[in-house]
């Protein structure tokens, strides 16, 4: 009756237990044509990996090259498997572990940067309590009228996370956020 339960199809339960998840911010070029994010996406889902942030844009019209930029989790181990699955990907031309690149020059993390919409409702003192705050944030009002107010804030995924956190019993509404851009420090490109 006391079956051993099998842990389920995740590469994050194969690593050792001493391992500990880290996580990492990912760079990719790859090209730009239909199709590319799905493939790139389907490695993540189909061997179990989990995507915190995703972003996406095109870097060099020329080249017709995009840039993809992955915020996932795991073991150092699990780690390196992604790496050397996306890197087989054939519109793959590079990867880049900006987490890694940043250690390696003495940084704790890359400069790393997210833009949230966020959108508050409220009248009275938390109308006058939601704008002193959101000064405090560096929050630009893009959007307002008598019943709410639209802020656009950038900064730290932790700011952001901060923000909404303040905003919630003053009337938060809605939230829609971009994702994660990041980039290495110093001269040097990827």
């Amino acid at each position: 009756m006391n079956r051993p339960v099998n842990p389920p199809a995740s590469a994050y339960f194969i690593a050792k237990e001493t391992e500990r998840p880290e996580t990492h911010t990912l760079s990719v070029v790859v090209d730009n044509e239909p199709g590319v994010l799905a493939r790139v996406i389907g490695l993540f889902s189909g061997r179990g990996y989990n995507i915190e942030s995703l972003t996406v844009s095109e870097t060099e019209h020329e080249k017709h090259l995009s840039r993809i930029t992955i915020v996932t989790r795991g073991t150092p181990h699990v780690l390196e498997q992604i790496k050397a699955q996306l890197e087989r990907i054939v519109p793959v031309h590079r990867v880049v572990d900006l987490t890694v690149v940043a250690h390696e020059r003495g940084h704790e993390k890359p400069l790393e940067r997210e833009l949230a919409l966020i959108k508050v409702s409220g009248t009275g003192d938390n109308r006058v309590e939601t704008l002193r705050l959101a000064d405090a944030f560096r929050a630009t009002v893009i959007d307002a009228n008598v019943e709410h107010f639209i802020f656009e804030v950038t900064g730290r995924t932790s700011k952001i996370e901060q923000f909404i956190a303040i905003m919630a019993p003053l009337g938060l509404v809605e939230v829609c956020r971009t994702g994660v851009a990041a980039m290495s420090r110093g001269p040097e490109g990827m």
